[in-house]
Order: structure tokens, then C-alpha cells, then sequence
């Protein structure tokens, strides 16, 4: 029996080294660890429906991506924690059955997919909490008058009669460029271009697919308006350089008001929407603060 039970620990401790000597450490947030495990499972989650494959050419770009969302997750979980903001079971189940949906997918076969269940959950129960802190934040203090309602119909109504572009962008930093053109070549034999940009462009508009919305003419870099005003509906932009990184364009539509009629939005479409920037304007601002004050030490591979 003794000897059976020394066998025993001994296989415990030699396969616990094993797996210890094969994960390493990707990142440690606020003495937090990101593992290489971790890293891997959020990797498959990503790639569940990237349009671009994970080769040699593209892990680099991949990889920093994956990371940087992974220690943003890791940091908004840590300031819901510490803000005593609460996600239960049933919220994540639900989420995750939301999420299932809408990529086509079978919560039963998540595995056959690679994709970690737990590392899913907690990325779900990171957002579901975020959400909550923002909303907590954003109501404590926030009030839409009715001067600001106003003032906003008669900005829409003035701003119809300016000349406008409906524009999708990816901002990509020159360390990070390497694979730029293949980015665009891909980019124009792909539809997909909301789902290259969320994944992959360095601007704030890579959490709307890199949707810029409406952007009156005079507003924009003049490098850009000038190959704008050049594009055709769909058309996708070469890689643009200003600064410190590439610009890469698609044009979606154009509002000329000597050719379209403009229109005018009612009281409650407009609460709605200065809601919304308010609450993804504090969000962003949060996010920013949290990085600035957290201790992130990257390790290198």
C-alpha cells in the first residue's frame, strides 16, 4: 500500500512539472497571470471566425491582438471586482447561449471547435461586468436635459445641408505593419471588412468594426478626404501613411444634400443617442485611467 501510494505522488509531481514546464507566463496584470494557456484558449476563441488564418506570416499580428484584448478583460474584471459589481450564473449561461446563436454553434461541441468553455465564461462574465460598472457610473451622475436634446435636433438638422462620407477605417501602427499589404489585398477579396477592423485595426473604432459613422467633409485628415472624394461605393483604399501608422479606408455611401433629402429624428431616437455616446465615451475614458494606473509587465516569449 505504501508503495503504491509513493507511486502515486510521485506520478502526480512529475506530470504537475511536466504541464508546469509547459506553461509559461504571457503577462502579468496587477500580479495577475495571463498564461500561455490562457493565451492559446483566448487565441481558439479568436479565431473562431477570423478571416484571416493563423500561419507564420500573420501569429505576430494575431497574437499582439489577442493580448492586448486579454489584459483589457483581465482589467475590467479586476474594477468590477474591486466596485463590488456582481454577474451571476444565469447572466453568463445566457449570454453564452446569445453568443452560441449568433456564430452558429453548438455549446456541446465547443470542444471539437477548440474553444475553452471556462476561458468563454470568463470573458462573458468580463463584459456582462463592465457593462454593469459603466451603467453604475454613467447613472450616478449623468442627466440628458432637454436643452441638450434640442441643441442636438438643430445640429443634425443644420449639419444635413454639409457634404458627408459613411466610412469604415482600420488604423494599423507602423510597428505593428508588417503584413499591411496583405491585410489590404485580403481586405479587398473580403466582404468582411467590420470583422478585419474589430479584430485587428489599432484605432478606438475597432469596437464598431472600424465604423467611423457620418464624417462631414472639412472634418477629416485631408490625406484621407482627398482619396475619399476619389473612391467608389465598396471600394477599399491602399494602406495610407500619416504619422506614426497606416490608414486603410472602405466608403460605404455618400450624402451629397444637392442630390439626397435629409431627414429629421424625433426626441427619443436623439436621448437615445447622446445615451449612448456618453455612456461608450466614459467607457473608453475608464478603460483609459485603469490602464494608465495598472501594473502590466509583458513577458517575452
Amino acid at each position: 500500500m505504501r508503495k503504491f501510494i509513493l507511486t502515486f505522488l510521485l506520478t502526480f509531481v512529475i506530470a504537475f512539472s511536466s504541464r508546469a514546464d509547459n506553461v509559461k507566463i504571457a503577462a502579468l496584470i496587477n500580479g495577475e497571470i495571463i498564461s500561455s494557456e490562457d493565451m492559446n484558449n483566448q487565441i481558439n476563441i479568436f479565431m473562431l471566425n477570423s478571416p484571416i488564418p493563423l500561419n507564420a506570416e500573420t501569429r505576430g499580428m494575431i497574437t499582439r491582438r489577442v493580448l492586448a484584448q486579454t489584459i483589457e478583460q483581465k482589467l475590467k474584471l479586476q474594477t468590477a471586482q474591486k466596485n463590488d459589481i456582481k454577474v451571476s450564473d444565469d447572466e453568463v449561461k445566457n449570454q453564452l447561449q446569445i453568443w452560441a446563436k449568433n456564430n452558429h454553434i453548438s455549446l456541446n461541441n465547443l470542444s471539437a471547435k477548440k474553444i475553452d468553455r471556462q476561458a468563454l465564461s470568463d470573458n462573458i462574465k468580463a463584459e456582462l461586468a463592465w457593462v454593469k460598472f459603466i451603467r453604475k457610473k454613467y447613472y450616478q451622475t449623468a442627466n440628458i436635459t432637454q436643452t441638450e436634446i434640442d441643441e442636438t435636433i438643430n445640429e443634425i438638422t443644420q449639419d444635413m445641408s454639409i457634404k458627408k462620407y459613411q466610412v469604415l477605417e482600420i488604423y494599423i501602427k507602423k510597428e505593428n505593419a508588417r503584413d499591411i499589404q496583405t491585410l489590404v489585398a485580403k481586405l479587398r477579396e473580403d466582404p468582411r471588412f467590420e470583422l478585419y477592423a474589430a479584430r485587428f485595426s489599432d484605432a478606438p473604432s475597432a469596437a464598431n468594426g472600424g465604423n467611423l459613422g457620418w464624417i462631414n467633409s472639412g472634418k477629416m485628415l485631408s490625406a484621407l478626404e482627398v482619396r475619399l472624394a476619389k473612391m467608389r461605393i465598396d471600394e477599399v483604399s491602399d494602406a495610407i501613411l500619416i504619422g506614426d501608422g497606416y490608414y486603410i479606408l472602405k466608403l460605404l455611401q455618400v450624402f451629397d444634400p444637392q442630390q439626397n433629402k435629409g431627414f429629421a429624428p424625433d426626441q427619443n431616437e436623439v436621448r437615445t443617442l447622446l445615451e449612448n455616446q456618453k455612456m461608450e465615451a466614459l467607457s473608453k475614458k475608464m478603460l483609459q485611467e485603469i490602464k494608465q494606473k495598472a501594473i502590466i509587465e509583458i513577458k517575452k516569449s
